[in-house]
């Protein structure tokens, strides 16, 4: 089934580059564009895409603020969103996360890269730009409140908090198998477990955490 997206930017021209390349390839769809936040909001209640394209400045309500809306009023299958920025590391890319995306590409990037982009988010695996990823993830989360040991950590098993500890540093399901030794599919199950039992949406949302109790410190 092709991954189906729609695509918020305020330049028309953008867009319509965006969507030549996606639809191009055989696995996703555009189904739908928007050029402000507000109508960004209203495309994806319509529409229930698989994934949002979503520049951080746009009138009327901006990228982050829009990301919010979208997660809020779509609680069942919610629409996964990659947020499009000129910038490589700043108070939008902290504020992007914090929103809940997905994860970010700078919108300089090669438009190959777009389309990988698309499909790692829409399968659940976190992106970040290469050049900021690390820097991003320790400032974002060094500007939130630490929670030393959450009781739901707990509920991890020794194998599975290593794995959590993997997926912070940025590490694929095979690379994940590589370190410790087992099957892709494997690696694959137990993340998938993590996820679960934290009750995390995807990838992103793992980092972070790992990060606020400090499984993995800044830096190291």
């Amino acid at each position: 089934m092709a991954v189906t997206v729609v695509i918020a930017d305020d330049q028309t021209m953008v867009r319509q580059s965006f969507r030549a390349v996606l639809d191009a390839q055989p696995d996703i769809v555009v189904t739908g564009e928007a050029s402000t936040g507000a109508e960004a909001v209203t495309v994806c209640r319509e529409l229930r895409p698989d994934l949002v394209l979503m520049d951080i400045r746009m009138p009327e309500l901006d990228g982050l603020a829009a990301t919010r809306r979208i997660l809020a009023e779509t609680p069942g299958d919610r629409p996964r969103v990659l947020v499009l920025t000129t910038f490589d590391a700043d108070e939008y890319v902290y504020g992007a996360l914090g929103a809940g995306a997905s994860g970010f590409l700078l919108k300089d990037s090669p438009l190959d890269d777009l389309v990988v982009a698309v499909r790692m988010v829409a399968a659940g695996n976190a992106l970040f730009a290469p050049a900021v990823t690390r820097r991003v993830i320790e400032g974002f989360a060094g500007r939130r409140p630490h929670t030393q040991n959450p009781a739901r950590l707990r509920e991890l098993t020794a194998r599975e908090t290593d794995v959590l500890r993997l997926i912070a540093c940025g590490l694929s399901n095979a690379d994940i198998a590589d370190r410790l030794v087992i099957a892709e599919q494997t690696a694959k199950t137990h993340v998938s477990r993590v996820l679960g039992k934290l009750g995390l949406r995807d990838r992103a949302q793992a980092v972070v955490l790992a990060y606020e109790a400090k499984l993995v410190v800044p830096g190291a």
